[in-house]
């Protein structure tokens, strides 16, 4: 494939942009429309739903978790579009990616209307100056509103301190599942050609240096098992070609030599490989084995390093432990602090928003991140490559300011109708949340806007499924750091723990439910200390969940009757680091997720305790 230059340093036949958007507004499913309509795929051709959710987590949950980059092709123009993360989690991917883009496509759900992810999103957008374009979604929906939306996005822009360019966006309104695009709600729907023909006139090319000393900042990562590290991005000057010397930049200025070896960009799902590609295209390269997110590659004789990617910082951490309980290594093949460590070094190389760091435990690494789904997605990859770890409850990242506790605190906004406000009100203020503003739409459902402290939500996703019966509708963002609001209590029953190794048995465990809520059924093999159920009362009591009834020649109908037992309750990861205590773990392994104190016997637990006394 040749490099088409051209001499104003302009690539007018490229576009890059960014689909950007809260979750589940619809990105990835207008993309597989873009993908479809612009004859990316023969009309015979066999696809699945959600085409750039190429991660089996992100098909589970339904949500974008890494920066993916396609291409199509609108008559000669040639269209780079990257699906980025819409949960405020995975914000270090929005922010990287952004860094290779000329312009984005803010979708907004049609009901919904600006939710706090779409602030989030927009707001990273924005201070880089890209050019908007806003896609109103989901128009077909019972209870769209599609021109109230506009103006609510209006007010977003006016809020986040647009410049009068950005502020006159172009906006259409769309259905990706039914995959059209219209300039207004009263037209005829006809595929989603008008989008195409938005991007064309709205975005502009990207703005390069075609003939001056190549130049690229690395917003990209990848492996692969035969070429290694790949790396890559939006090439800002020049161009590149395979088998160049080039030099890297490093974070601290540090300065090195290598080859090229490939040189890809994209075609449709495809990376493809060419010998050479120019300013503004999106490319990987290989030939360098530890390039970091943020670093510059560039001419080697002409080496100007780029300006630094800033990425917000983690606010909740956790202990990653070695598994030393009885049952260590029975289901995992990678259970020793090395592996475990070298794993969590090579996911900071490419997640640039985690961070990790030694203990004063040879047996315990730290890991930080933007908040529970980010480190619960790095487990349960983890767990599905064959790790074997414990982790501790997340815990909050505080500051000292002036001598002063600071902790980070959230917005969370709220969708719920009349009925639930109270409990969740009620629930909100025991976690030291503050209500700010409450509303309502013409469907009756209530806006609420809290500001909270981010411990005081460890956990509160599972509560609120609970008290709204899952018909409610929860966001939260990150806001700032503010002096600390005092001890949050938001675990309000206590453990019961397994005093003894061995089969739990419907003889003991029939008398235990009746005061509490199991963890296993009978017949499942639990170990001492471990965690199997949860106390009516706040305090915890340990157990013989493996006792047998004796045998014996009496007989009576009350003896003999049936035990009935309930279904033991089950835990996603998510919600089971959610309700960890303080000192307890959850052992994650392939196979099991197991609740289990830190210290597994009870008798050093009881001697523990009154030394800490």
């Amino acid at each position: 494939m040749g490099v088409r230059n051209t001499s104003k340093g302009v690539r007018e036949n490229i576009r890059n942009i960014a689909i950007i958007a809260h979750v589940d507004h619809g990105k990835t499913t207008l993309v597989d429309e873009i993908l479809k309509q612009s004859g990316t795929f023969r009309a015979n051709q066999i696809t699945v739903k959600r085409m750039m959710d190429s991660n089996d987590l992100e098909r589970e949950k339904g949500i974008t978790i890494l920066s993916k980059v396609t291409s199509v092709y609108y008559g000669d123009a040639k269209i780079n579009i990257v699906d980025t993360p819409g949960h405020s989690d995975f914000g270090g991917e929005v922010e990287r990616i952004l860094r290779s883009v000329d312009g984005v496509l803010l979708l907004v759900d049609a009901c919904e209307g600006p939710m706090p992810q779409t602030r989030f999103v927009l707001k990273k957008a924005l201070e880089q100056d890209l050019a908007p374009i806003v896609v109103v979604n989901k128009i077909d929906r019972p209870g769209a509103r599609p021109q109230e939306v506009i103006d609510e996005v209006l007010d977003l822009f006016i809020d986040l301190g647009c410049h009068e360019d950005q502020i006159e966006f172009p906006y259409l309104f769309a259905s990706g599942a039914q995959g059209y695009a219209i300039l207004d709600p009263s037209d005829t729907p006809n595929g989603i050609d008008p989008l195409f023909k938005m991007i064309m006139k709205h975005v502009p090319p990207p703005q390069v240096e075609v003939d001056g000393p190549f130049q690229m900042l690395a917003t990209n990562l990848d492996y692969d098992d035969h070429l290694g590290r790949m790396f890559g991005g939006k090439i800002l000057r020049g161009s590149v070609r395979q088998g160049e010397q080039v030099a890297i930049i490093k974070r601290d200025g540090a300065q090195d030599r290598f080859s090229v070896t490939r040189v890809f960009i994209y075609e449709g799902l495809k990376r493809v490989e060419v010998d050479e590609a120019a300013a503004g295209e999106i490319v990987l390269l290989t030939g360098y084995p530890d390039v970091q997110i943020g670093e510059t590659i560039a001419d080697v004789n002409n080496p100007e390093a780029l300006e630094l990617l800033q990425i917000d910082e983690p606010t909740v951490s956790m202990d990653f432990i070695v598994n030393n309980g009885p049952w260590a290594g029975k289901s995992g093949e990678f259970v020793t602090m090395r592996s475990i460590s070298t794993r969590l070094e090579r996911e900071i190389k490419v997640n640039i928003s985690l961070r990790i760091a030694a203990t004063d435990r040879p047996d315990t690494m730290n890991v930080s991140g933007r908040g529970e789904l980010q480190l619960a997605i790095l487990l349960e990859t983890m767990r599905r490559e064959g790790f074997e770890v414990c982790v501790s409850r997340p815990r909050v990242i505080t500051k000292k300011i002036d001598g002063e506790t600071y902790e980070p605190i959230e917005e969370v906004t709220i969708d719920v109708h009349d009925d639930f406000i109270g409990t969740i009100i009620e629930e909100l203020a025991r976690r030291k949340g503050e209500l700010k503003l409450i509303s309502k739409d013409e469907s009756s459902m209530n806006r609420l806007i809290f500001d909270v402290p981010t411990r005081g939500l460890i956990g509160f996703r599972t509560d609120f499924l609970t008290l709204t019966k899952g018909l409610g509708l929860l966001s939260r963002l990150f806001k700032e750091y503010a002096p600390s609001c005092g001890e949050i209590i938001t675990r309000t029953h206590g453990s019961l723990i397994s005093k003894e190794t061995g089969r739990a048995t419907a003889y003991a465990i029939a008398p235990l439910q009746e005061r509490s809520t199991l963890f296993i059924p009978p017949g499942e093999e639990v170990h001492e200390g471990q965690v199997i159920g949860e106390n009516s009362r706040s305090e915890d009591m340990v157990v013989n969940v493996t006792k047998a009834k004796h045998a014996t020649n009496m007989r009576s109908s009350n003896e003999d009757a049936t035990v009935l037992i309930t279904p033991a309750r089950q835990f996603m990861l998510e919600q089971a680091l959610s309700w960890i205590g303080d000192d307890e773990l959850l052992e994650v392994t392939p196979d099991a997720l197991r609740f289990r104190k830190t210290i597994l016997r009870n008798l050093d637990r009881t001697l523990a305790a009154r030394k800490a006394k």
